[in-house]
């Protein structure tokens, strides 16, 4: 039985206390000192230093930053993603953001229904589970040469230029990340 994302949020929030041992009030105080931090930046510490499982850092994180682009229903946009049979896939998109993270405190992600988009002063690209066995990075490269795995993005999406397909975390290798760079400083 499905959940819209409204009703994800409130149950993770009604079953805080007893999976992380605090109330969505006792974690946002005490991830308070990082809200100026990048939303990866925080979701990794409350993994590492708190022991906290993705989806209540993700939570805390959005919650703690207050952002305009980030929100419980973002957080539930992308845990319905990356549910069912395209739950194994959710490292690749994991290792993605994580390389993004680093680019610049610009980035915005803004979840969509069965997607999120990559953004800065404008989008450069996406991250899709676009089947049960694979993720789509599309990347805004306008004048670059497809090759090997950069392919056109033919009918893939129209907003992007470019499509790499990911089946592994380690398909999201230096290659991948300079494009992603090199798509992130043309927006």
């Amino acid at each position: 039985m499905a959940k819209d994302p409204k009703e994800m949020a409130a149950a993770m929030i009604a079953n805080m206390k007893e999976k992380t041992g605090k109330t969505l009030e006792q974690w946002k105080k005490i991830a308070a000192p990082k809200k100026d931090e990048k939303h990866g930046v925080i979701v990794k510490w409350l993994k590492e230093e708190h022991g906290m499982t993705h989806g209540f850092a993700n939570l805390v994180s959005h919650e703690v930053r207050q952002s305009a682009a980030a929100s419980f229903d973002d957080a539930d946009l992308v845990a319905a993603q990356y549910s069912g049979k395209k739950a194994d896939l959710r490292p690749i998109y994991d290792a993605l953001v994580s390389a993004i993270n680093k680019f610049g405190k610009d980035v915005e992600l803004a979840p969509k229904k069965a997607y999120v988009s990559l953004r800065r002063n404008k989008q450069f690209g996406l991250i899709q589970p676009s089947t049960a066995t694979r993720v789509d990075l599309g990347l805004n490269l306008k004048g670059v040469e497809p090759t090997g795995r950069l392919e056109a993005s033919g009918s893939f999406n129209a907003m992007v230029s470019h499509r790499v397909r990911l089946e592994k975390k380690s398909d999201v290798d230096k290659e991948v990340v300079a494009w992603l760079k090199q798509a992130y400083e043309k927006s």
